[in-house]
């Protein structure tokens, strides 16, 4: 039918659209990147321990930034990945259905507020909370940037954990219990274990939109690049310089410019090693059930 036929070349030409799209987004980075390189050994960019392109000399040493980036992401985590199963495991084990059709969709929205909204509420909120605790904690600082995106990206780990526990088949609970297992041991052995696929997966994913976030981080964290383990300090990620470097006082065409591509492309590769991590380990913990 020729219906068919148009709706299949609507849906190929869709498919294209997000290939090329991916290509020309590739295309920039590597472009610009090779300008870069040619200029920047790559030694010292991932070797270097001094983030400074504006200063004179210039320093072009990537590591405070990554390290920035994998504070915030780890930190992050630490919030969202228990705090999110846990409520995953209540929604799908223990909420009536209409608890869960009222809290499932308000997590949902949460992850639909805009991320700017998050930073100033890091900077109004979270912040003034925690030097209530820790008095010599700056305005700008890692903690309160881990804090804000572990809580953004919280539903999404509750969303998806939910979907993937709710998945398991209920004959494998029944069975667990007539075995007397009780049901806490029974989520522990049999649904987590069963579900840990898709459970992964939203780890991974909550991991890699941390490893992403721009506008909260920027507001939060600061813009003071360094190598550190402390969360109690300013700090910058490489997203947040990205922000920082085009807000159009960096001339076109020049050293400063072309970093902030070497940067998107270190990104994007990060998130790419993550999501192919993801795709690995989703594939060999898969349970199929007939």
């Amino acid at each position: 039918m020729w219906r068919e036929r148009v709706v299949r070349a609507i849906t190929f030409l869709c498919a294209l659209v997000s290939i090329g799209t991916t290509l020309g987004i590739i295309y920039v980075l590597v472009s610009e990147s090779v300008q870069f390189f040619a200029e920047v050994s790559p030694f010292e960019f991932f070797g270097g321990t001094r983030w400074a392109p504006r200063f004179s000399p210039p320093q072009f040493g990537v590591l405070p930034l990554l390290n920035g980036t994998l504070l915030v992401a780890v930190g992050a985590g630490a919030v969202s990945i228990p705090l999110g199963l846990l409520a995953g495991v209540y929604l799908s084990e223990y909420a009536s259905r209409r608890t869960r059709n009222l809290l499932k969709p308000i997590l949902e929205l949460l992850a639909g507020v805009p991320t700017v909204v998050y930073g100033f509420f890091a900077i109004t909120f979270i912040t003034p909370l925690l030097q209530r605790v820790f008095p010599d904690l700056p305005i700008f600082n890692a903690l309160s940037a881990a804090v804000v995106v572990g809580v953004m990206t919280f539903p999404i780990v509750a969303s998806l954990s939910e979907d993937a526990l709710s998945a398991v088949p209920r004959e494998l609970r029944e069975g667990g219990m007539a075995m007397g297992a009780t049901r806490g041991e029974v989520i522990r052995r049999i649904v987590i274990p069963g579900a840990l696929s898709g459970v992964m997966s939203a780890f991974l994913l909550a991991l890699s939109r941390a490893v992403g976030e721009t506008m909260a981080v920027t507001l939060a964290a600061g813009a003071d690049p360094k190598v550190t383990l402390s969360f109690f300090t300013s700090i910058q990620t490489m997203s947040a310089y990205i922000v920082q470097a085009s807000l159009g006082d960096t001339p076109h065409g020049t050293i400063e410019y072309q970093t902030i591509f070497a940067v998107g492309l270190t990104l994007f590769v990060i998130t790419l090693a993550m999501n192919f991590i993801a795709a690995k380990l989703v594939g060999r913990y898969r349970q199929r059930y007939a």
